[in-house]
C-alpha cells in the first residue's frame, strides 16, 4: 500500500490538534510529577520512621505495578468510593502520581548527593532546615537532577497512548479513530510516528540545553 499523499495533507490539521492535547497532557502530568516527586522524597528522607516508612511503601506500590493498571484503577475502581474523575484528569493525575514516585527518586538521590558538611556549614550560619534546604542544598543537587528528570518527561510523553484505553482521545487513539474511518492506516500512524519523533527530539534538545544551562556536560 503506498501513501496516498492528499489524504495524508487531509488528516495533518487533526492529527496535529490532537498532538497539541497530547503535549498539554504531558506538560500537566510532569507539573505534578515534580511537586509530587520532591514531597514524597522529603517524606522518605524523614527521620521519623512513620513518616519515612508509610512513603516508602507508596513509593515501591506505585514503581511496581503499570501505569495502565493505574488508570484502571483510578477510573474505574475509585468511582465506587465517590472519587470520579473525566478520562482527561484521571489520564494526567495518574501519569503525574505514576511518574512522581520515580521523580521522588531522583530527588532524593540528587540531595543526598549534597555534602552534608552543605548542611552543617547552614546550620552554623543560623539557617533553619527550610531555608538551608530551598537556598543551599536544593541549588546544588539541581545539576544532578535535571538530565534524568528530563529522561522521564520524554517517557512520560511517550506513554500518553495508553490514556486511549480510558477513552482519552490523543494522538494515538485520533490516528486510530481516523483509519477505522478510512480504512487507512498507514498514512495516520506514520504521521503520528513522525510527531513522536519530532517532539521527542524536541525534549531531548530542550533537556540537553537546560543541562547546560545548569553547567552539566550533556552526555550520550
Amino acid at each position: 500500500m503506498r501513501i496516498d499523499w492528499i489524504f495524508a495533507l487531509e488528516i495533518l490539521p487533526v492529527l496535529a490538534k490532537a498532538a497539541l492535547l497530547t503535549l498539554g497532557v504531558t506538560a500537566a502530568g510532569f507539573a505534578i510529577s515534580i511537586v509530587l516527586g520532591l514531597f514524597l522524597a522529603l517524606l522518605r528522607r524523614s527521620r521519623r520512621r512513620a513518616i519515612a516508612a508509610p512513603a516508602a511503601v507508596f513509593i515501591e506500590a506505585v514503581r511496581g505495578t503499570p501505569l495502565l493498571i493505574q488508570l484502571y484503577f483510578i477510573f474505574y475502581v475509585l468511582p465506587e468510593y465517590g472519587l470520579i474523575l473525566p478520562g482527561l484528569a484521571t489520564g494526567i493525575v495518574a501519569l503525574g502520581i505514576h511518574y512522581g514516585t520515580y521523580t521522588s527518586e531522583v530527588f532524593r538521590a540528587g540531595i543526598d548527593a549534597v555534602p552534608k558538611g552543605q548542611w552543617q556549614a547552614a546550620t552554623a550560619l543560623g539557617l533553619t532546615p527550610l531555608k538551608a534546604f530551598r537556598h543551599i542544598v536544593l541549588p546544588q543537587a539541581i545539576p544532578a537532577i535535571v538530565p534524568p528528570l528530563g529522561n522521564y518527561l520524554i517517557a512520560m510523553f511517550k506513554d500518553t497512548p495508553l490514556l486511549s484505553a480510558i477513552a482519552v482521545v490523543e494522538l494515538m487513539q485520533r490516528a486510530k479513530i481516523i483509519g477505522s474511518e478510512s480504512f487507512r492506516y498507514i498514512e495516520p500512524i506514520t504521521i503520528v510516528g513522525l510527531f513522536f519523533l519530532a517532539m521527542s527530539l524536541g525534549a531531548s534538545m530542550l533537556v540537553r540545553a537546560l543541562e547546560r544551562w545548569v553547567r552539566i556536560p550533556a552526555t550520550g
